[in-house]
């Protein structure tokens, strides 16, 4: 395989050898993939055919004297979510629906913000060329205002069509970094190698096009920050922990690093840990990963990974390793509303030692950040917390 992993002896890995069978055992007694699950991506005829439909009821209101209207699934709403702990967080199939007028003050530009696009998406389809966000909104900058909106108009577009954004050919910039024991070939025949070294390799920007993947790993750790994972990197993490994959999307993940992460679950089912702040912004992170977000719920069958486990650090370590007050930080107001936001989910109910942590955090009132093992030795994460959490089955 041309790997040459420098980590530790067979027997290191007995209890995550051991928790692999126990998701692929629980994947067989599901049936493989969780029912109802993805369907195959729509062909470009199919999107174009949606697109125009749409144009073809905008005319035809007009040819009655009536406003056009766009009528679209709210993506914002708890209301419109259903939870499956096999899937994750996703839209209802009868939801609420939000319509923009066309003869509306409040929705007009928002009206010709969907228009142009779907036009735009109409030409990229047709000629299968695609484009990335930025390109979009550098077309008429002016007229979008900011690259927010054309984010969110996108969405609503891959909603009200019903398709993965990239059966629109529209891609965006990743900001996601990988690095490990993994091999690919890039859509345009570009040879990757993510083999660990001072420097990990950018998420690709169109992972649907990724072929020939090739790992031996024998887990995938998702860290949080990019801080992190560059010192995770310094360390030569990954060598001594061979063969495995490490992955950050710096922060809240783009659609790409998520889209990679699932990728690689649906393909090797290796077990996937996050390595997250103690706190409710690094919860909330892993939550995405594992469970998917309300905003982007009706793509759930292609961006969640329910598999994953809570690796660190948890609340409980600070108390466990002896972390001084020093060391931690108060709950903000803003955190203790997040905190529990998150204890209110659907999806907590079915998640007793992720409550009992999260309560462990709400009743202390602090948080912790993984630099604060830098506490107990400047090299403590990689050697010793990470090593013992892996070897001893230290996740939940």
């Amino acid at each position: 395989m041309a790997f040459a992993p420098m980590g530790p002896e067979a027997s290191f890995f007995k209890a995550l050898d051991q928790h692999r069978a126990s998701l692929l055992a629980s994947l067989r007694r599901g049936g493989g993939e969780p029912a109802g699950g993805r369907s195959p991506p729509a062909s470009s005829s199919e999107v174009l055919a949606s697109i125009e439909n749409i144009i073809q009821n905008i005319i035809t209101s007009l040819a009655r004297n009536e406003a056009p209207v766009f009528t679209i699934e709210n993506r914002s709403s708890w209301e419109n979510i259903k939870f499956e702990d096999s899937v994750g967080l996703q839209m209802v199939s009868h939801c609420t629906m939000r319509k923009i007028r066309s003869d509306s003050p409040k929705s007009i530009k928002i009206f010709a913000l969907i228009l142009k696009i779907l036009s735009m998406i109409y030409k990229l389809v047709q000629s299968n060329t695609y484009a990335t966000k930025r390109d979009i909104y550098y077309t008429d900058s002016q007229f979008f205002g900011n690259q927010t909106v054309v984010d969110n108009v996108i969405n609503d577009i891959s909603c009200m069509l019903k398709v993965p954004r990239r059966c629109l050919h529209i891609l965006s910039t990743s900001k996601g970094l990988i690095a490990g024991n993994l091999k690919y070939i890039e859509e345009d025949g570009t040879k990757v190698n993510c083999t660990c070294g001072a420097t990990a390799v950018s998420v690709p920007s169109n992972i649907q096009g990724l072929k020939n993947l090739i790992t031996d790993a024998k887990f995938l750790l998702i860290v949080e920050k990019d801080a992190t994972f560059q010192r995770l990197l310094d360390d030569n993490f990954c060598n001594k922990m061979a063969p495995c994959i490490m992955v950050t999307g710096k922060g809240v993940p783009d659609l790409n690093t998520r889209l990679l992460v699932k990728k690689l679950w649906d393909i090797f089912h290796i077990p996937i840990f996050t390595l997250v702040d103690a706190d409710p912004h690094g919860i909330e992170i892993m939550c995405i990963y594992k469970y998917g977000s309300v905003s982007m719920s009706f793509e759930a069958h292609n961006l969640t990974v329910p598999a994953i486990r809570w690796l660190g650090l948890l609340p409980s370590d600070i108390k466990r390793l002896h972390i001084p007050k020093e060391s931690l930080i108060p709950l903000t107001k803003h955190d203790q509303m997040k905190l529990d936001s998150i204890l209110k989910r659907p999806y907590i109910t079915c998640q007793p030692f992720w409550r009992k942590e999260m309560e462990i955090m709400a009743e202390s009132k602090m948080k912790a950040e993984i630099q604060s093992l830098a506490f107990l030795s400047s090299d403590y994460l990689s050697r010793v917390y990470l090593p013992n959490k892996l070897k001893f089955g230290g996740w939940i």
